[in-house]
């Protein structure tokens, strides 16, 4: 019986990472795990007590996420992100290189307010709108597109509440998000910016050093911004209520400082962002008359089973034995000082991640470093290790992230083709070093705090 259950959840694993990476006929990545995690439940290798405790983990990480995703889409029916392109291009006043850096500030920060994923469906359209308009060229359309999808997935390290998978892993493991930034976002940040040195040192010849300027001017009787310039611009102003505007980026700031604020108080992190998106909606829903159908429609809902169906496989994994296998292969070497936890856990996460995608990666992780049963330092440090390669060694290949996927998506459908090959010319380049340098940067970061 256990031969048999070890082979259908290794068959059935492996064909839902391949069909939900590779989407056959644009299927959604939910109908491949929802199939896999049907016939994982059916065959019994996970039982309904299982079903019990992943709801309880995964429900919380996945309403905080999809509250963030709600805020996007208040923002963007608004003219937020509109906004934002245009003023890049504005105060880039002609230089290539001012707007590679301002792009590149944009996609990060955009994850650290938003998340990885959200972060990516806002970014990667404002990029392309931006390149188009100044119609540039093929080779130097890349450094924009690359370095910003780079960017804005490892900007989910610094702070737990960007990525849906560190959540999960934050919840298992029980390390508040205050601990989680004070020891997780020196050494993340450190690796984020050799990451941007690089890109930059790489695409240095390729970033046009003048580019076309625009305009742009707020007319204040009618608040509509109106600009001249040499480019083609379907619309000739944007109209932008500013008090509805500046009302709504306190709420969003503000919903994301208490996390941070309420976390300690006990208060879960997926009430304050319900909140605030709930405060957003009908502010907006008061000062236009929009209702919720827009937030409805392009909310993706299936976020929430996605989340459920992969923590479903990774139980079947960890209930045929593969947790107690990586247990006994690295125990030895994790337990020995806090180097060795770092640097083992971090090159495990990330070679699990570009193999099958960072999701079931953190979590199989995750779940073995709780067997392992460390001492809570060494337990901390394995779990930012983990994070670290899930978040930043994943970007290595097109398949580590989720984002990655949804960004070369985005990319195809605006035809827009950036090969593998391409792709892993910059990577191979740039993520094995800022990987180091983060997992480095986390131990001696954490032997000074707790020294």
């Amino acid at each position: 019986m256990l031969e048999t259950s070890f082979t259908i959840m290794l068959v059935v694993f492996t064909l839902t990472i391949i069909l939900m990476l590779w989407r056959p006929l644009g299927i959604n990545e939910t109908i491949p795990t929802t199939i896999g995690a049907a016939i994982v439940l059916y065959t019994g290798i996970v039982s309904w007590d299982d079903v019990i405790g992943i709801l309880l983990i995964v429900n919380g990480p996945a309403l905080t996420i999809l509250s963030t995703i709600m805020m996007t889409i208040v923002l963007d029916s608004i003219g937020f992100f509109r906004w934002i392109a245009l003023n890049i291009v504005n105060n880039s006043k002609g230089s290539g290189i001012r707007l590679y850096l301002f792009t590149n500030l944009l996609c990060f920060f955009m994850t650290m307010l938003f998340n990885n994923d959200g972060s990516i469906l806002i970014t990667t359209p404002i990029i392309i709108y931006i390149v188009k308009i100044l119609k540039l060229k093929p080779h130097q359309i890349l450094p924009y597109l690359i370095s910003g999808a780079l960017i804005a997935t490892a900007a989910s390290a610094p702070i737990a509440v960007s990525n849906i998978s560190n959540l999960i892993a934050l919840k298992i493991v029980g390390l508040s998000l205050n601990s989680y930034v004070q020891m997780m976002f020196i050494p993340s940040m450190l690796g984020i910016l050799t990451i941007a040195v690089l890109m930059f040192h790489y695409f240095k010849n390729n970033i046009p050093k003048k580019i076309n300027t625009i305009q742009l001017k707020l007319d204040p009787h009618n608040m509509q911004y109106k600009y001249s310039h040499p480019l083609e611009i379907k619309s000739d102003n944007t109209i932008i209520d500013w008090k509805l505007f500046k009302i709504s980026l306190i709420i969003v700031v503000a919903t994301r400082a208490s996390f941070f604020v309420l976390s300690p108080l006990g208060i879960a992190t997926e009430w304050v962002g319900l909140i605030g998106a709930a405060t957003l909606v009908l502010l907006r829903w008061i000062k236009t008359g929009t209702g919720i159908f827009d937030i409805v429609k392009k909310t993706p809902w299936h976020i929430l089973l996605f989340a459920f169906n992969m923590y479903v496989l990774v139980y079947g994994l960890k209930n045929i034995g593969l947790n107690d296998f990586i247990v006994l292969s690295i125990k030895g070497f994790v337990e020995l000082d806090p180097l060795n936890a770092t640097f083992v856990m971090g090159l495990l996460s990330t070679s699990f991640s570009n193999l099958f995608n960072n999701l079931p990666a953190v979590m199989i992780s995750t779940l073995t470093i709780i067997d392992m049963d460390l001492d809570p330092l060494l337990l901390q440090v394995a779990y930012l290790a983990n994070v670290i390669g899930s978040d930043i060694g994943a970007l290595l290949t097109p398949i580590g992230t989720l984002a990655t996927l949804i960004w070369m998506f985005i990319l195809k459908k605006n035809s827009i083709n950036i090969s593998w090959g391409q792709y892993l010319k910059i990577t191979l380049f740039v993520i094995p070093i800022g990987l180091i340098v983060s997992l480095l940067s986390l131990y001696l970061w954490v032997i000074w705090l707790f020294d």
